[in-house]
C-alpha cells in the first residue's frame, strides 16, 4: 500500500472542487486538456445519459453553465472518460457518446455541401476529414446509431430528428447510400440493405 507523502494534503474530487479548479486554469473557451495529465484521483459519481442529460449523485445537473464547464474538461482515454484539471483526474460514467448533436445547418449549396452540427452543449462542429460521421447498427433490432466527432476523440450521438434530416441529403455513391459534406462522402448503408428495408 502507497504511503501518504508528508505534508502532503489528500485530494477529495468533488463536484465544486472541479469547477473551482477548471474555472481558475482557463476561464474561456475549451481547456487544454490533451496537455493536462494530473494524477487520477478516483471516480466521482457523475453519469452523462445516452439523452445528454448529466446526473450528480443521480439527479440531474439543471444548471447548463454547469454541464457546459464539464464537457469542456472532458477526455477519453480508450473506452474511459475522465473530468481533468490541471491537478485532478476524475472517472464519471458516459453510457454512449458524451454529447448529443440536436441540430445542423446545410452551407454550401449542393455541389459543396458542409453540415455543422450543434451539441446540446453548444459545441459545433462540421462534418469533414477532421470531424467525421459514422453509423453502427444495433444486432438485434437494425436501429441506426449515428454519431459525429466533435473535438478530439468525443463524439455526438446524432439526435433523431437530425439524423432523419440527414438521410434526406443522402445519396448513392459506388454502392452505398450516404451524406458529403467538405469534400467527404459519409456512408450510412449499402444500398442493397437499403432497398431490402
Amino acid at each position: 500500500m502507497a504511503k501518504a507523502m508528508s505534508g502532503q494534503k489528500a485530494v477529495t474530487p468533488s463536484a465544486d472542487g472541479l469547477a473551482a479548479s477548471v474555472q481558475a486554469a482557463a476561464p474561456r473557451g475549451i481547456p487544454p486538456v490533451d496537455q493536462w495529465n494530473p494524477p487520477f484521483c478516483g471516480d466521482l459519481d457523475i453519469r452523462v445519459a445516452r439523452d445528454g442529460t448529466w446526473y450528480y449523485l443521480g439527479s440531474p445537473i439543471n444548471r447548463f453553465k454547469l454541464v457546459q464547464l464539464f464537457s469542456s474538461i472532458l477526455k477519453k482515454e480508450g473506452d474511459a472518460y475522465f473530468l481533468v484539471t490541471p491537478v485532478e483526474k476524475v472517472g464519471i460514467t458516459v453510457e454512449d457518446a458524451p454529447f448529443v448533436a440536436t441540430d445542423f445547418d446545410v452551407t454550401g449549396g449542393a455541389e459543396a455541401p458542409a453540415i455543422t452540427f450543434t451539441t446540446h452543449v453548444g459545441d459545433r462542429a462540421t462534418a469533414g476529414p477532421d470531424n467525421p460521421i459514422r453509423v453502427t447498427f444495433d444486432p438485434d433490432t437494425g436501429e441506426p446509431s449515428p454519431y459525429i466527432l466533435i473535438r478530439r476523440n468525443l463524439e455526438a450521438l446524432i439526435d433523431r430528428k437530425s439524423f432523419y434530416r440527414l438521410v434526406d441529403l443522402g445519396e448513392e455513391k459506388d454502392g452505398w447510400f450516404g451524406v458529403r459534406s467538405a469534400g467527404t462522402f459519409f456512408p450510412i448503408m449499402a444500398v442493397d440493405a437499403l432497398e431490402l428495408n
